[in-house]
C-alpha cells in the first residue's frame, strides 16, 4: 500500500479525514432530500409569513405586509398564545419524566429474565400504535370505546390514589413542589409510556455497548448495583441522554393542539400568511428551547474514549 501511494503520488489519509469523509457520505442522502424537498417550502413559508396570500383562478398572488401576520398571531388570534404556552409547559413537564422512565425501563429490560424479548416488544408497541395508519384504523374501533369507558370508570380511583400519595409524601416532609410534580407524573402515566418506546430502544442499545468487564471489576471491588449504576451505567449512557432529550423535545412539539391550529388556519381558513407566521413563531420557540437545553446538558455529558 505504501509503495502504491508513493508511486502514484497520493498521500495516505489520516484517521480524522477518513471519519470526516464517512460522515459526509452518511449525511449526503439527508442533505439532498433537504435541499430538493424541504428547503424551498421552508423559504416559501418564510415569505408567506410576511405577506398576504390570496388564491384565485389565475394562481396565487403575494403582497408584502410586513410584520402584521406576527402581530395578529399574538394579539388577534384568541387561541395561539394559550396553546403555545400549554405546549411549552407540557414539554417541560413531560420530557424529564419520559427520559427518566425510559432509562429505568431500559436498565430493567437489559436484565436476564424469562420473556425479556416479549417485554421489550410490549413497551415498543405504543410506537407502532401511534403511527398514522394504525391510529386511523383504531379511531373508530372497539379499543377506543373500551379506553373511554375505562377512563371514566377509573377516574375516581386515580383521583383517590393521587390524593393518598400526595398526603403520604407531604407527611414525610417532601417539598410541595416535588409532590405536585410526582402526582402529576402519576396522572400522565399513559402519555409517558406511550411516548417512551424509541427512547427505551436507544438506551438499551447504549447499555449493551458497555463492556461487561467494567461490571465484573466493580463487583469484585465490592460495589453494589446502585453504585454500579451511578458510576458506570449512567456516565456511559449520558450521551444518549442528550440524544433522547433532543428527540423527546422535538417529538413532544410535533403533534399537539397548536399544530392542529396552524394546519386549520392554513388549509381550512386559507389564511396562509397567518398560518406561516404561527409556524415560524413555533419554530423559533422550539429552536430556542433546544439551544438552551442542549447547552446545559451537553456540559455534563461524559464521552468515553
Amino acid at each position: 500500500m505504501k509503495s502504491l501511494t508513493r508511486r502514484f503520488g497520493a498521500k495516505p489519509r489520516n484517521y480524522g479525514k477518513q471519519k470526516a469523509l464517512w460522515g459526509i457520505a452518511y449525511v449526503t442522502p439527508w442533505l439532498v432530500g433537504f435541499i430538493f424537498f424541504f428547503l424551498i417550502p421552508l423559504l416559501s413559508s418564510l415569505i408567506y409569513s410576511f405577506s398576504e396570500v390570496t388564491a384565485n383562478s389565475q394562481g396565487i398572488s403575494i403582497s408584502l405586509k410586513g410584520l402584521s401576520n406576527y402581530v395578529a398571531a399574538f394579539t388577534v388570534n384568541t387561541s395561539f398564545n394559550r396553546l403555545l404556552t400549554e405546549a411549552i409547559v407540557d414539554m417541560v413537564v413531560n420530557v424529564p419524566l419520559i427520559v427518566i422512565f425510559s432509562l429505568f425501563l431500559a436498565v430493567v429490560l437489559n436484565q436476564k429474565f424469562l420473556g425479556r424479548s416479549f417485554a421489550r416488544a410490549i413497551f415498543f408497541l405504543p410506537v407502532i400504535l401511534a403511527s398514522g395508519v394504525i391510529l386511523t384504523l383504531e379511531s373508530g374501533s372497539l379499543v377506543q370505546a373500551v379506553n373511554a369507558q375505562n377512563a371514566g370508570s377509573s377516574g375516581l380511583i386515580n383521583a383517590l390514589g393521587s390524593f393518598e400519595l400526595e398526603r403520604l409524601m407531604l407527611q414525610a416532609g417532601v417539598s410541595e413542589t416535588i409532590v405536585n410534580y410526582l402526582t402529576g407524573a402519576v396522572d400522565r402515566i399513559y402519555e409517558i409510556v406511550s411516548q417512551s418506546g424509541v427512547q427505551i430502544l436507544i438506551f438499551l442499545a447504549a447499555i449493551q455497548t458497555i463492556s461487561p468487564q467494567l461490571y465484573e471489576a466493580s463487583k469484585m471491588e465490592g460495589a453494589t448495583g446502585y453504585e454500579a449504576f451511578w458510576k458506570i451505567t449512567f456516565p456511559m449512557v449520558s450521551p444518549m441522554i442528550l440524544v433522547n432529550m433532543i428527540y423527546t423535545i422535538i417529538d413532544s412539539f410535533s403533534r399537539n393542539e397548536l399544530t392542529d391550529l396552524i394546519r386549520t388556519t392554513g388549509f381550512v381558513q386559507f389564511d396562509f400568511g397567518l398560518s406561516s407566521a404561527m409556524a415560524w413563531i413555533y419554530f423559533a420557540a422550539i429552536s430556542l428551547i433546544l439551544l438552551i437545553s442542549t447547552y446545559f446538558v451537553s456540559s455534563k455529558v461524559f464521552y468515553h474514549e
